[in-house]
């Protein structure tokens, strides 16, 4: 009996470890099908240059001073706005007009701001860039933490070729460094979106419009095809020469934003009741919306809007795709899923409702009574004669 018990203790023993292993692979599996699918990223891309609405005509844009050490050349203009000190001209140059805290200058920054935004909007196409010296670049947008350039650079493209760097923290070109631009691609075209300040070494010879979120240095002899452009700090320049090229289109590019599907997935429905759910999504230009597989019989995906409508008529479980696209890749997609039902069969008196039995004008409730009354009566009158036959 003792070794029969420690076998039954044992085989329980076992069927509870069973149980644990079979709950804790439950769980994991469960918990692995709620993790939410990760969501697709919209990317943003541009068609054109960056625009830079009434700051493009400026060399020169600063926050807090513009500041000038010996005989710098500006061929564009110079401008600051919050702050009012520009000194340093002469003996600088500047071929164009010097705004000081004047309204060009206020709106110059506020469409530098919307420039420098649309630069870091755009998804990049490479990533993890840091040293650019021995590159030869296509067309697209770079990103990278600390930005430099200690050599040289080519840029090779066309006349609509358009490159634009993302710099998260600094942009720095070491003393003798050179931008060559091949293919008929043109500096009007190039710019850096630097997320702290930059600094162009001695003797530099840069290209492109820089966007500096604080302050731009250009030391000794760096010269610039392009622009110097600070948000919310200083441009400090000695012996520099600045150049905005005239024959930059001030047209700016398009900026479009792929798609997402931004809507909670559709509900469920019922054969015979209107359906009306609208998928939304965001992206710009807003997008159009398309579908596949097997939507329930008698509901619609209208293209423009999104709205999913009609009336049911077979009851199911209907899966099918919708696509959400606007020209701006990635498209973005979704599987749902709609259960149809059929209505609830109700019992009525007035037979109204769908699927209900008719009503025959009979009042069945005292029927139904007075059947209970005489079923408890016999069962009651059984017992005591079988009673009676036991004590007998």
């Amino acid at each position: 009996m003792a070794a029969l018990h420690m076998g039954s203790d044992q085989i329980l023993i076992q069927s509870s470890r069973k149980v644990r292993r079979s709950a804790i692979i439950f769980t994991a599996v469960l918990a692995f099908a709620l993790i939410p699918a990760a969501a697709a990223n919209a990317d943003t891309v541009i068609d054109g240059p960056v625009g830079l609405g009434t700051a493009a005509p400026f060399g020169v844009l600063a926050a807090s001073t513009v500041t000038n050490t010996g005989p710098s050349i500006i061929n564009g203009d110079v401008g600051l706005s919050p702050q009012t000190s520009i000194t340093g001209f002469p003996p600088g140059i500047v071929n164009g007009t010097i705004h000081a805290t004047d309204a060009v200058a206020a709106q110059a920054q506020i469409d530098l701001t919307t420039a420098y935004n649309t630069a870091a909007s755009l998804t990049p196409t490479t990533v993890g860039l840091g040293e650019l010296a021995g590159l030869s670049l296509t067309p697209g947008v770079y990103s990278g933490g600390e930005l430099a350039l200690n050599g040289a650079l080519t840029l090779a493209g066309t006349a609509e070729s358009v490159w634009v760097f993302q710099a998260a923290s600094t942009l720095t070109a070491g003393s003798g460094s050179l931008i060559t631009i091949t293919g008929g691609a043109s500096a009007c075209n190039v710019f850096w979106q630097v997320g702290s300040s930059a600094t162009l070494g001695s003797a530099a010879q840069f290209v492109g419009t820089v966007m500096a979120n604080v302050s731009i240095t250009a030391t000794t002899g760096a010269t610039v095809t392009g622009r110097l452009l600070a948000r919310t700090g200083a441009v400090t320049l000695d012996t520099n020469t600045i150049t905005v090229d005239s024959a930059c289109d001030a047209s700016p590019g398009t900026v479009t934003t792929s798609p997402e599907i931004t809507s909670a997935a559709p509900p469920a429905g019922e054969t015979g009741t209107p359906y009306s759910h609208t998928i939304t999504a965001s992206g710009t230009p807003a997008p159009t919306f398309v579908e596949s597989g097997a939507l329930p019989p008698g509901l619609s995906l209208e293209e423009t809007t999104g709205l999913l409508s009609g009336t049911p008529t077979t009851p199911g479980t209907f899966e099918f795709t919708v696509t959400a696209a606007n020209g701006t890749a990635p498209d973005a997609t979704a599987v749902y899923s709609i259960t149809v039902t059929a209505p609830a069969v109700t019992l009525s008196g007035s037979g109204a409702s769908s699927g209900a039995l008719a009503d025959s004008g009979a009042d069945l409730a005292p029927a139904a009574i007075f059947a209970g009354v005489l079923l408890a009566s016999g069962l009651a009158l059984a017992l005591f004669a079988r009673s009676r036959r036991l004590r007998g």
